[in-house]
Order: structure tokens, then sequence, then C-alpha cells
């Protein structure tokens, strides 16, 4: 599988035009023969920009999802949604599985090339140090995966980086992939460089890490969309710049690893 991830340029609080920037993105990496293309956290209105949660919150099938969606039929390609702020009780009026019937959540959508909807992750750990993100948003529960270009894929996003057990419940789901959509601030940049390899290498598996590529008024984004392969080797990487982050993926590699260097059968 080649997996894309697109680094974009997020403004603060401009919606139309950030999603305008996925889309441009996605059918950029779709003309380089991408069969997956995943997008950073709240890459439509801005990670930092707290203040345009409430009113820019969407159900899941909202404007954001369904324009995305219309992408990745229209261009052959699987696409993470990034992540969204998601209007729960809007969800659960129209019969969606939610955590809470009320609040807000950081939601990842996968579409596959098709458009159908193959995974929602919501994000788990919530950031502490008072933030404003614990404050305004809801948990999630469950821990998906799906199967989309060969590889069994999981979700986690961001601050997710921080916990490692959440990772063992994806291998242990069979995951052979997984794509975290951040958006990871300076000056934490060799946090942002470690926790992803250190994840892939604990795992055996490819972790495909797309941060965006923005200055808000209180944070700036480090960039630096890296894939890792199973040994944790980068494979391929970018500076702090918007662009396409592109590598192949090889499920084959997962497993031809795991039985060279078969660390995960002494787990105890």
């Amino acid at each position: 599988m080649r997996l894309a991830l697109a680094q974009q340029e997020v403004r603060a609080g401009s919606l139309e035009r950030n999603v305008d920037r996925a889309v441009s993105a996605i059918e950029r990496a779709a003309a380089d023969s991408a069969d997956c293309v995943a997008l950073p956290e709240i890459f439509n209105v801005g990670y930092f920009a707290f203040d345009a949660y409430a009113r820019n919150a969407e159900p899941l099938g909202g404007p954001t999802h369904e324009r995305i969606r219309e992408t990745a039929v229209a261009n052959d390609v699987a696409v993470l949604a990034g992540t969204v702020v998601e209007d729960l009780e809007a969800s659960a009026a129209a019969g969606e599985s939610v955590p809470e019937t009320e609040g807000l959540a950081n939601t990842a959508v996968l579409f596959d090339a098709d458009g159908d909807r193959r995974l929602v992750y919501r994000k788990h750990h919530l950031f502490g140090y008072d933030s404003a993100e614990a404050e305004m948003l809801v948990p999630g529960e469950t821990v998906p995966t799906a199967e989309v270009g060969g590889h069994t894929v999981g979700v986690t996003t961001c601050y997710d980086l921080r916990f490692p057990a959440l990772y063992r419940r994806l291998l242990d789901a069979g995951a052979t992939l997984v794509l975290v959509p951040s958006a990871w601030p300076y000056p934490r940049v060799e946090h942002w460089k470690l926790l992803p390899r250190a994840r892939a290498v604990e795992n055996l598996l490819y972790v495909g890490a797309v941060n965006g590529s923005a200055t808000f008024e209180d944070a700036a984004l480090v960039g630096r969309s890296t894939v890792y392969d199973p040994w944790g080797t980068p494979v391929a990487t970018t500076d702090d710049a918007p662009g396409v982050v592109t590598a192949d993926c090889d499920p084959g590699r997962v497993e031809a690893v795991r039985e060279e260097f078969p660390a995960l059968d002494d787990r105890r």
C-alpha cells in the first residue's frame, strides 16, 4: 500500500479554506498513486482554535466528512479524514453509536476508496495540564480496526502516543499499520520523533504520524510527518512546511520482521 501523509497548512477557524487544502492534498497524493491518504488532527478548523470548536462541530457524515468522502470516491483512494470536532448529540440523533449523548469529541473517520466509512475513532487521551481540550471534549471508548490496502489499520490521535497500552490493544486486534493524526507543537520536537518510532518498534508495525503545518496565537506545529517501518526506521519524512509525505507500506514486511525478530512471542 502506498501511504501518503498530507501535512497541510491549517489556518485557525478557516474551515472552508482548510477543507479546500485537504481536498487538494488528497488529489495530489492520488495523482502520485497513493492508495491511502491521512490528514492531520482537526484539520478543518485547527487544533488550537478552541473558540471555533463549538460553532464548527459536526455530526458524523456532516459537511466536512461528506466533502472528504466525495473526494475519496472521485480519486479512487482511501482517506483518513484526520480528525474533526464531532457534535455527539447530533450524531446520536442521526442514529450513530456515541460514547455520550451530548458534548464534543475529537473524531477520526476512515473512508475507503468507495466512500464507505470503515472506521470511527474518538481520541482516548485528552491533553492534560488544565487544557481546553480536556475541558471541552469527551474521550472515546472503542479501539476499532479496518482492513484497507492489505493492512489491518488502527488509528490513535496525537497525545495518545504517550500511552503505549493503547497500541498493545491495537496489536492484539491484528494491526499492522497505525495512523496518527496530530497537531504536535514546538518545542517538543524530540518527543514527536521518539514516540511514534517507539510505538513502531514495540509493536513491530508501521506507524504513519501525520502532523499539520500551522502557526496559532499560542503555538506552532513542528510538522515532520513521518512513516516508520516495523523496525522503527523512518522511511519518509519532511520538515515543518506544507507537503505530502509518501511511502510504500508492505503488509508482508510486518510479517517478515515479526518472524525474524519474534519479540512479541515473549510477552507475559
